[in-house]
């Protein structure tokens, strides 16, 4: 004989967990659509597109008749800017005279400006700058390079002849930095 199965199925409570499914399933994208659009949002606002520091064509035709206070935070603005770095390769290498164990000095150095214009200025006088610093190189005394203070006093005197060599050639400084990337004395 058959048996009956003692089955209960309630063919309209199926319908109930369904649409809870659904439901929880809308949730749970409207949750990821708004944390996609948040992380959107703060991307652009970190990288500058959404900032309110941007300058608009109408600001820069009164760049003429700016305020005072206005140039003042120009100057901040443009201090922000990345340091671009412009290596003078090959390294520089001087011989010392005298009677010293020390015999020459090979040194690599980087110059660091905030205005691209200023780094093809570099390149283009690149010869004229190496000179200068030749020049100035040969003339250390290699024991007083031993110390970081001679080192240091050697760094700011390399970066006011970068700065007198494009001063003479373009008019202005441009240059605001030296680092030494290889220091070798043997």
């Amino acid at each position: 004989m058959a048996r009956e199965d003692d089955l209960d199925l309630d063919i309209e409570g199926a319908e109930a967990p369904a649409a809870n499914s659904r439901s929880r399933m809308l949730i749970i994208a409207l949750v990821v659509v708004l944390l996609l659009g948040i992380s959107t949002a703060a991307t652009l606002m970190l990288s500058g597109i959404l900032s309110d520091d941007s300058v608009t064509v109408a600001d820069q035709e009164e760049g003429s008749a700016a305020t005072p206070d206005q140039k003042a935070l120009d100057s901040k603005k443009a201090s922000k800017a990345p340091l671009n770095y412009v290596p003078l390769d090959p390294p520089f290498v001087v011989n010392f005279g005298g009677d010293s164990d020390i015999r020459f000095l090979q040194v690599t150095v980087e110059v660091g400006t905030r205005d691209p214009a200023i780094v093809e200025r570099v390149k283009e006088h690149r010869p004229a700058i190496r000179n200068s610093l030749v020049l100035l190189f040969s003339s250390q005394d290699p024991h007083a390079l031993n110390a970081r203070e001679g080192k240091e006093k050697l760094r700011d005197e390399t970066l006011a002849e970068v700065q007198k060599v494009l001063r003479q050639e373009t008019g202005v400084p441009g240059v605001e930095s030296v680092f030494f990337t290889s220091f070798v004395m043997q």
